[in-house]
């Protein structure tokens, strides 16, 4: 019985044991490899991929490690820069663009020549004169003096070739084209300031692309210019004026509010103007109805506010010289407001009659600096009157 009980305990303490050699043997091991694994990590090296950090749970820093890096937003491309043009200066512009003056004003000139060239020129043909020259818009007072002054050189003079009744017509047309009042623009500096030019007109009448056709003009002439987006009841002519400003490397002052003062921003821009030492400041004004009397002391504002910085060198009233006697009606009432000191017609190479010219002249007493030829950005022109008069006569 003992020998039983002591066979039972030796097998007890032979199980016990192998049991505990078991459960030591894989602690022992891991505890090795995670020291191992502690002493890659301290010398540097990368763990490669047979070593057992990579199917274990310290395999997580491996995988952290090799993660793409987080991408950073795409930030959007800066628009390009506009490629600054290089406008052409403005000297001969009126004769290179003659030919389509003179296809838009032949008709004119060609009925005068035809009734004057009659072998007779009787009370009817007279009449036929006055007509032509008042459907060309030159007015009815100015019609009636240019009949009467081309009926008493024909009687004094006699013989009428077709030479002579074309110098004639010429010479009449050009004493009621011509002014004494100079043409020039005032575009220089003068006591430290640049020249300020208002440009002022009823919308539609291209008020806005001819500051910025002018502001091109000027930069071709080898001036600086800045321009001043005054008409802030448009948005969109802040905008244009901001094109036409790029193109040609000229500052544009404007406002970011809506329905800003007017006056506000006419005085930035001539400020800018003086700081900058520019040569010129253009203030594009809004396109006053000239009904709306409110309006029109707006107008009135504008200028004053800009005489406490320095003079107003021109006042450019822009007529659509479509329109005719309208654009007359116009131009009385702006020239109550503020000193109009020059007229700029434009399209004058279209459906116009040459004889606004005469009326508008006449009218105010001022006269017509520049003339619009056409739609692209060169087509403003200084006006001549012999080119302008050779054009109408189709010479």
């Amino acid at each position: 019985m003992i020998a039983y009980i002591i066979l039972i305990v030796v097998v007890a303490v032979l199980l016990v044991g192998v049991g505990g050699s078991m459960l030591l043997r894989p602690r022992g091991m891991h505890g090795i490899r995670r020291g191992r694994a502690r002493e890659l990590d301290l010398s540097g090296s990368t763990p490669q991929a047979g070593d057992d950090t990579s199917s274990t749970g310290s395999g997580t820093a491996t995988a952290t490690a090799t993660a793409p890096p987080a991408q950073r937003p795409v930030e959007p491309e800066a628009p390009p820069k506009p490629t600054l043009e290089k406008p052409p200066p403005s000297a001969g512009r009126m004769v290179r663009l003659r030919a389509r003056l003179a296809r838009s004003q032949s008709g004119f000139g060609v009925a005068l020549l035809g009734l004057l060239s009659r072998d007779r020129l009787d009370d009817d043909t007279w009449d036929e004169i006055e007509e032509v020259l008042i459907t060309a818009d030159v007015g009815v007072t100015p019609a009636r003096q240019i009949t009467s002054d081309l009926r008493t050189k024909v009687k004094v003079e006699g013989t009428r070739t077709p030479e002579e009744v074309r110098a004639m017509l010429r010479s009449e047309l050009l004493a009621q084209v011509e002014t004494e009042a100079t043409r020039a623009l005032h575009t220089q500096r003068h006591e430290g300031h640049p020249a300020v030019l208002l440009m002022v007109g009823v919308n539609g009448t291209g008020k806005t692309t001819t500051c910025g056709k002018l502001a091109r003009s000027l930069v071709g002439d080898g001036q600086t210019v800045v321009l001043g987006a005054a008409d802030t009841f448009r948005a969109a002519a802040a905008d244009q004026l901001q094109t036409w400003g790029e193109r040609v490397g000229a500052q544009v002052i404007r406002s970011d509010k809506e329905q800003a003062d007017p006056a506000s921003v006419a005085f930035d821009a001539v400020s800018a103007g003086i700081e900058q030492e520019a040569d010129v400041v253009l203030i594009d004004t809004a396109g006053r109805l000239h009904t709306k009397n409110d309006l029109m002391d707006e107008l009135g504002k504008v200028k004053r506010v800009v005489e406490k910085r320095t003079a107003v060198d021109e006042v450019l009233l822009v007529l659509d010289a479509t329109t005719g006697q309208n654009g007359l009606r116009q131009a009385r009432v702006f020239a109550e407001v503020v000193d109009v000191t020059g007229i700029v017609l434009t399209k004058l190479d279209g459906t116009a009659k040459g004889g606004i010219v005469i009326a508008v002249q006449r009218e105010l007493g001022v006269p017509v600096k520049l003339v619009g030829l056409g739609e692209g950005p060169d087509d403003l022109a200084p006006f001549d009157p012999v080119t302008f008069v050779d054009a109408i006569l189709g010479d």
